[in-house]
């Protein structure tokens, strides 16, 4: 990845759509998330973010305020982060630390009221888990199980 390409944080349009349906996962990774296909039609209190390069979607996660948060974290200000992933062929560019990097001040800037964002990241995705550390979330000790066992809760604090 060049040290001028520049990505940005976008709430979902129809624009995004086609290169979206078109992201593709190895079977290692897609059990751990959820592909933008399959989450797409957002409910009150979820918001899909793309992560856009030139134009062009090359990650994508959803950001919850709904009643799922509470599982996660007893803050009523907390936002839950799900179904992140960054399309295979992007993959290994720096778009994944890139876009969470530019998490913090996005949530500043849509989400005012927002002060952590909580995730649950899979005891066996030490990539996934890895990536948010670098980032910035933290293990808050916190456990709950997933579809695929136990999850740890992550936080990052929005300052």
């Amino acid at each position: 990845m060049s040290k001028t390409t520049k990505i940005r944080l976008e709430l979902y349009e129809p624009k995004f759509m086609e290169g979206l349906l078109a992201f593709e996962l190895p079977d290692d990774q897609v059990k751990f998330t959820a592909l933008p296909s399959k989450v797409l039609d957002a409910q009150e209190g979820q918001f899909p973010i793309v992560i856009v390069e030139d134009d062009n979607p090359v990650g994508f996660f959803m950001l919850h305020s709904t009643s799922r948060v509470m599982e996660y974290s007893n803050n009523p200000n907390a936002m839950l982060l799900t179904a992140f992933s960054i399309d295979y062929i992007n993959q290994g560019r720096g778009f994944a630390k890139q876009g969470l990097r530019l998490l913090k001040k996005y949530i500043q800037n849509q989400f005012p009221n927002c002060d952590e964002i909580v995730l649950g990241v899979n005891h066996q995705n030490i990539a996934a888990q890895n990536l948010y550390i670098g980032v910035g979330f933290q293990d808050t000790g916190r456990r709950v199980i997933g579809s695929l066992g136990e999850q740890y809760v992550m936080s990052l604090r929005i300052y």
